[in-house]
């Protein structure tokens, strides 16, 4: 907890005047007892009206004054409390988002969010609870063991016998809910996960019937989270009759202990009412704290978790001595690249080719064979883990991440689109895009028809992900976006496989005119797709098979034929052949 405080900070003084202002009520809650107890002695059995009145009225002073102090101190706490956990949200959200895959890959997005939400309104609640009931409870129980101690040492020996066997129950019974605290997270953890894979492919779930499965799924996964937190919530349920026998022994043996000492007229009963008012006071505050460890010990577990995050150093970060701001021409080089996942074979080996400005290279593969790694370690998505990558001569881990990944059009495998409008998610890149802009890169995408023929046109409000919309129609959304950019570098994973062959033509043919400067890198599974490409590299079991344009890799590459006749059929390899 001690490496959150610097996000309290900024609140100080909200900080500060939270539990300033409950001691102000503490001090009056333990004045109330004294001033009852001078009612009766001296104002009921006296027979004195007037000091009834007179103490009445402090009492009644006293209870606003106290009020004014609980009332300023919870608005002062839930601010400082509320601002901090803000604070500390977007602080774990800005870390992710500098995150490389690699750091996303050890870290699930599940727990992700579970950190995020979960574990952040654990902390949050226990700052609360630390400026309000964690400055009450110990004054409160310090201020009435010193005033049952004024009122009758004789009797507040007993207090001395009873808070140490309190304060042992408490800690024998923290110190095992703690560890089952965390597991707790871990196993939230877990139900998030599969929550939200079945949520995210409820479309693959439904059309393999497969409702039951992933019900057994989910159910395994919530009975196991709720098998742990029952055992850390049951173990911590215990503390509470415990409290309350050692609380209401303590009252009873004060109750007859006091009461022999005011038939032999050493005690006033308005002391002795006093005394036990005291000790319920001091009782209860301590068993208010042994309320609260619970919430301790869960916070505590949050907090490890959210410093984990904090605490992670992005495997990609921005170079210490930059050497170019942004990509001017496109130049790509590999040099003797290779690449493996963690605790994995590499998936790239010895990967050497050049991309000259303004030229377009196809890549083409079997599933599996590293094209879309390659392509990753450009934007550096992925570092290399041998050899370089450079653009215009510079290595990419030169270029500062903002501008290298600015100067990339990229457009993925899967079409990833916000809730928000149509206009906006092809101008994510470019928020300042005009309407004119968005269009052209639209029209250039073949999504301009389509998106017109909606009722809104480019100001239909998509849903989460882009469900009302089709795959084709997504993907086309995707590379608008790329377009808009004008990018210096134009990266296609894979990103027309759900659009027609006509359709994906006419794209080309956009592109060429529109990018004619840009460099652009095709990864596509259909041959078709990248005949006219000006070279294509062929990648087996992640090495360079075979580079050359269209007709040099139908004379030469046994791989790349292969592929042609799988798809278009032995005539057509035939057919090709006699070309040459």
């Amino acid at each position: 907890m001690r490496k959150l405080v610097k996000y309290i900070k900024p609140y100080w003084k909200a900080a500060l005047l939270g539990p300033l202002l409950m001691v102000l009520e503490v001090s009056m809650d333990l004045l109330q007892p004294k001033l009852m107890a001078q009612i009766v002695d001296q104002g009921v059995l006296a027979g004195s009206l007037d000091e009834i009145r007179r103490t009445g009225l402090m009492m009644l002073v006293t209870s606003l004054i106290g009020m004014i102090g609980g009332v300023g101190c919870g608005i002062f706490s839930t601010i400082a409390a509320m601002r901090f956990g803000a604070d500390l949200r977007e602080a774990v959200f800005n870390k992710v988002q500098r995150f490389s895959f690699r750091n996303l890959e050890k870290m699930h997005t599940a727990s992700l969010i579970t950190r995020l939400t979960n574990d952040v309104s654990q902390v949050q609640l226990f700052v609360q609870m630390l400026l309000r009931m964690m400055v009450r409870s110990p004054f409160l129980a310090v201020g009435s063991l010193i005033l049952a101690f004024t009122i009758s040492w004789k009797l507040a020996m007993i207090l001395v016998v009873v808070v140490p066997v309190l304060f042992t129950v408490v800690a024998v019974i923290t110190r095992k809910g703690f560890p089952l605290f965390a597991k707790v997270q871990k196993r939230l953890d877990r139900m998030n996960t599969v929550l939200q894979e079945n949520l995210a492919g409820i479309r693959v779930v439904k059309a393999f019937v497969r409702s039951d499965y992933e019900t057994k799924r989910f159910t395994e996964a919530n009975d196991d989270y709720m098998a742990v937190a029952l055992r850390a919530n049951v173990m911590m349920a215990t503390l509470s009759p415990v409290m309350f026998l050692l609380l209401n022994g303590t009252i009873v043996t004060v109750l007859w202990l006091g009461g022999n000492l005011f038939w032999d007229n050493t005690l006033p009963i308005g002391d002795l009412a006093a005394f036990i008012n005291y000790v319920t006071q001091l009782l209860s505050s301590l068993l208010m704290v042994g309320m609260m460890l619970a919430n301790i010990s869960r916070a505590t577990a949050s907090s490890e978790r959210i410093v984990e995050v904090l605490e992670t150093e992005p495997e990609i970060k921005n170079p210490d001595r930059v050497l170019a701001e942004r990509i001017r021409k496109g130049r790509i080089e590999f040099e003797g690249v290779g690449f493996a996942y963690d605790g994995g074979e590499r998936v790239l080996r010895d990967i050497n080719f050049t991309v000259q400005p303004g030229e377009t290279l196809a890549i083409l593969g079997a599933t599996g064979s590293g094209k879309s790694t390659l392509v990753s370690l450009i934007p550096r998505l992925y570092e290399a883990g041998e050899g370089r990558v450079l653009i215009d001569g510079t290595d990419v881990r030169d270029y500062p991440l903002e501008g290298l990944r600015g100067s990339i059009g990229m457009v993925l495998q899967e079409a990833v689109l916000f809730s928000g409008t149509i206009r906006e998610n092809i101008a994510f890149g470019m928020p300042d895009a005009t309407l004119e802009e968005v269009e052209a890169a639209a029209q250039a995408a073949q999504a301009h028809e389509f998106i017109t023929g909606l009722p809104q046109g480019y100001e239909t409000v998509l849903g989460q992900r882009g469900v009302n919309l089709s795959g084709g129609q997504k993907q086309r959304i995707s590379i608008s976006r790329a377009l808009l950019m004008k990018p210096a570098v134009l990266i296609f994973d894979d990103s027309t496989s759900a659009v027609d062959l006509g359709t994906e033509s006419r794209i080309q043919k956009a592109l060429r005119e529109r990018m004619k400067e840009t460099t652009s890198l095709i990864i596509a599974q259909r041959i078709s797709s990248v005949m006219e490409a000006d070279r294509i590299l062929v990648l087996e079991d992640g090495t360079v098979a075979a580079s050359g344009n269209h007709r040099e890799l139908m004379a030469h590459s046994p791989v790349y034929r292969d592929i042609y006749r799988s798809q278009l059929g032995e005539e057509e390899v035939l057919y090709a052949g006699s070309e040459r």
